[in-house]
């Protein structure tokens, strides 16, 4: 199956290949990729840490389930917040678009400012990174499978089960991998 070069906006679907115990079954929003490597947030994982414990001013802006995320590996210390715009087309201070009305936010923007110019918001600790040709060849080796996002991939209530959603809209052979299990007797 043939994989195109992942372009910010995208999504990277872990192949049931990948059993590294960090990347296992999980769906990254790609947020930079270029010559220099890749960065994202991965999308279906929940921080052991409570939102409230690092960033309580924001629990009441963020969506259903009202959690941190956690992104990944890289940084975990750090935080990024992803936010669907209320009003398409609208492009309101802080935030730069991914795709569709979806785009990051930076979370010095004062609460105040985001209560009503955002339908969606999400907040990652720790993002997955790869440097210069890393994802690439991870891609090539069939590691990862690079598919178009929705915004409901972003910003679902049902975070834990997205990777065989995604999965499971895709066209052709890639849709049957929805159905894998790691018990080889009932695949």
């Amino acid at each position: 199956m043939a994989e195109r070069r992942p372009r910010p906006g995208d999504l990277l679907v872990a192949s049931v290949l990948l059993a590294d115990g960090v990347f296992n079954a999980t769906v990254v929003l790609v947020l930079d990729a270029d010559g220099d490597g890749a960065l994202g947030v991965v999308l279906n994982e929940v921080s052991p840490t409570a939102l409230d414990a690092v960033l309580p001013d924001w629990v009441s802006v963020v969506s259903e389930p009202r959690l941190l995320f956690h992104g990944g590996p890289v940084s975990p210390n750090g935080a990024i917040c992803l936010a669907k715009v209320r009003t398409s087309g609208e492009e309101p201070p802080g935030w730069r678009r991914l795709f569709g009305d979806v785009g990051l936010l930076h979370l010095d923007t004062p609460v105040e400012i985001v209560t009503g110019a955002y339908d969606d918001l999400r907040i990652f600790a720790g993002y997955a990174g790869w440097g210069a040709g890393q994802l690439e060849a991870e891609i090539e080796e069939g590691m990862w499978h690079v598919v178009d996002a929705e915004a409901g991939d972003v910003f679902g209530e049902e975070p834990l089960e997205l990777w065989r959603a995604v999965l499971r809209r895709q066209r052709g052979p890639l849709a049957v991998f929805s159905t894998w299990s790691e018990d080889p007797a009932q695949n």
